[in-house]
């Protein structure tokens, strides 16, 4: 299975459906199922202190180390100066949920679901493969 590694609270946040696109520096051709890690790195400080971000996910326990959802990958857009704009404009919470600037990507997911039982996994950079029977 394709997974993705997302620093918490990002993971989180598509487990709960606050987050709908995940902001990427890089594009994919991929498309199709694509289940999400929470990775064990610790949030950064300058994204503890966005308190806007961090509301979201107030009393939402988080969950270092585990893919907790999964989801359908469907499109890859680039970045214009008027998507970003048009995102802050019209989608202020996914706004605040990614990096969104000119020149990078936003990934489309759909039919986020959650998991059963998270599944203890070691995260890896860009979309890697699950080779666990536990899925």
């Amino acid at each position: 299975m394709k997974v993705l590694s997302l620093t918490e609270p990002y993971a989180t946040l598509i487990k709960e459906k606050k987050k709908n696109i995940e902001t990427r520096s890089w594009k994919t051709s991929y498309r199709g199922q694509l289940y999400i890690h929470a990775s064990l790195t610790k949030i950064p400080k300058e994204w503890k202190e966005n308190t806007e971000l961090m509301e979201l996910v107030e009393n939402i326990p988080l969950n270092y180390g585990n893919i907790i959802c999964k989801c359908n990958l469907v499109n890859c857009i680039y970045m214009t100066k008027e998507y970003v704009q048009e995102m802050k404009s019209k989608n202020y919470e996914e706004y605040i949920c990614g990096e969104y600037k000119e020149g990078r990507y936003a990934w489309i997911l759909e039919n986020i679901q959650l998991l059963k039982q998270p599944i203890k996994a070691k995260g890896h950079l860009s979309i890697w493969n699950y080779e666990g029977d536990t899925l």
